[in-house]
């Protein structure tokens, strides 16, 4: 039936900060741009991969009225909407290094893992990130 996710979705209280940390600091690369009149379509994706795309979305309209809105702003704001990505790397240590000396705050260091060696981190607005580089 499917054969393929082209795009996912988490909240972001202010997208011209969301751009600033996805693409001037994670290196992502901005898929679409596009002012609706309604609400901005934003989307970023891993260089090179435009058929996974991110929507960085603003609660609101239309999606939700101006009151749900406001409860959602303020559970981003508290980490508490679960929204989180994990991403892959060929040097997860590398990747952090970089990533640290630009002033993202991680919230774990690189770990060996079973499965690979990861880290985490969370962007300015609670969402969380993993980057993994898988065992090869």
């Amino acid at each position: 039936m499917f054969n393929a996710i082209t795009q996912s979705q988490i909240y972001v209280l202010d997208q011209d900060e969301a751009l600033d940390f996805y693409v001037g600091k994670l290196g992502l690369e901005v898929s679409a741009d596009v002012e609706l009149g309604f609400m901005r379509w934003l989307t970023v994706s891993v260089p090179g991969h435009p058929e996974r795309q991110i929507l960085l979305e603003k609660p609101g309209a239309p999606a939700m009225s101006e009151e749900t809105a406001q409860q959602v702003r303020e559970l981003v704001t508290k980490g508490a909407m679960g929204g989180w990505l994990i991403l892959t790397t060929d040097d997860c240590r590398k990747t952090y290094e970089t990533l640290l000396a630009q002033g993202v705050e991680f919230t774990e260091e690189p770990t060996d893992r079973p499965y690979g060696t990861d880290c985490g981190l969370r962007d300015p607005f609670g969402n969380r990130i993993r980057f993994t580089q898988p065992k090869g």
